[in-house]
């Protein structure tokens, strides 16, 4: 796989758009994002999209990095923009790389914890408290998918 270094923000790389060329010639996009493992007690929130090509699937709360935002602001920023709600960014998880039909994602998680236990649904559709043997009755987007096993074994 081939990357275009001149695409690339000079020093910058939170809100980019990077073009990627494999050897089969197919030019896709990537999306660098930031989601929250929200815990309490023994159990993680999830929330269901509301919105788009993947309409009512599962996924972790985050979003976007904006120019300029480390991931930890961004996650912040996102899950009051989301949620209306507070969290700490407890620690960082682990990155997963996933390629969806039409774009490439990279997915910096953190694990989170609420500093308000308010919780508004400002663009999801639905949202649950999942425990360990709770964590499979979603349907979960592919690159949120891979991140159950790691859960299960170090956070809950």
């Amino acid at each position: 796989m081939q990357i275009y270094d001149f695409l690339r923000k000079p020093k910058y790389i939170v809100d980019y758009l990077l073009i990627l060329q494999d050897n089969t010639g197919i030019i896709m996009k990537t999306i660098e994002v930031v989601a929250a493992i929200i815990r309490k007690e023994d159990k993680i929130f999830a929330t269901q999209r509301g919105y788009g090509q993947w309409k009512d699937w599962w996924e972790f709360p985050g979003g976007k990095m904006e120019p300029g935002e480390s991931p930890e602001e961004a996650l912040v920023r996102e899950i009051r923009e989301e949620l209306d709600t507070e969290i700490n960014v407890d620690k960082f998880l682990t990155t997963i790389d996933w390629d969806y039909p039409d774009f490439h994602l990279t997915m910096h998680c953190y694990i989170c914890s609420l500093l308000t236990d308010a919780l508004h649904l400002v663009e999801h559709e639905a949202a649950r408290w999942l425990g360990k043997d709770e964590l499979h009755s979603v349907n979960w987007l592919p690159a949120d998918l891979i991140l159950l096993p790691m859960i299960a074994e170090v956070i809950l």
